[in-house]
């Protein structure tokens, strides 16, 4: 169990580092929203040579790396949403077992599905070279889908660190320190 949970401290730090380039992201974003509205608001020229359309396509790009780089992470680390009326109740086996069939029957065929599907998305729009609806907008518009296809893989790799942490609880051989990261609060 224990070769297993290097795994997962591997994943971890895979999904931290595609994390923290997200994070990158929204400061880009921050600041290419702050360029967008001085640029429009105040007569400045836009930077780099762009225009109005490049420059609000920026953002959705920079919005779709934030979320496709952050979302595995921000899994691993409890900063999503759980709804834990009933499972509050549970005694801590069973709520590591909840967690392992809700990963296994939810989020992990959840993954592959929507790995198969964006990348057919991704691939579609790579082969046929497709550009911005605006005739000056930006090009190679797959990278951004391929966006979806990583954020999908991503969240597949936090479904596995995630089912070997909840594995090692249950049988009762996970690090008390690392019970909160995965049950969420004090587990």
């Amino acid at each position: 169990m224990q070769s297993l949970l290097g795994v997962s401290a591997a994943i971890d730090k895979m999904l931290a580092f595609f994390g923290k380039i997200g994070a990158w992201a929204g400061f880009l974003l921050i600041f290419a929203v702050c360029i967008d509205v001085v640029t429009r608001y105040f007569g400045v020229p836009k930077p780099f040579g762009w225009n109005s359309t490049q420059l609000q396509e920026s953002e959705y790009w920079l919005h779709t790396f934030l979320f496709a780089l952050m979302i595995g992470y921000a899994y691993t680390r409890q900063a999503h949403v759980r709804i834990d009326l009933v499972r509050d109740s549970f005694p801590i086996k069973v709520k590591y077992l909840v967690e392992m069939v809700g990963i296994a029957i939810f989020l992990f065929t959840y993954s592959l599905l929507g790995a198969w599907y964006t990348y057919k998305y991704a691939l579609s729009s790579f082969l046929e070279h497709e550009m911005s609806k605006s005739t000056i907008g930006l090009s190679n518009i797959w990278i951004v889908k391929s966006a979806l296809v990583l954020m999908f893989i991503l969240m597949g790799f936090a479904a596995i660190s995630q089912f070997i942490k909840a594995l090692a609880g249950f049988r009762g051989v996970l690090p008390k320190e690392m019970i909160a990261e995965t049950l969420g609060s004090e587990g």
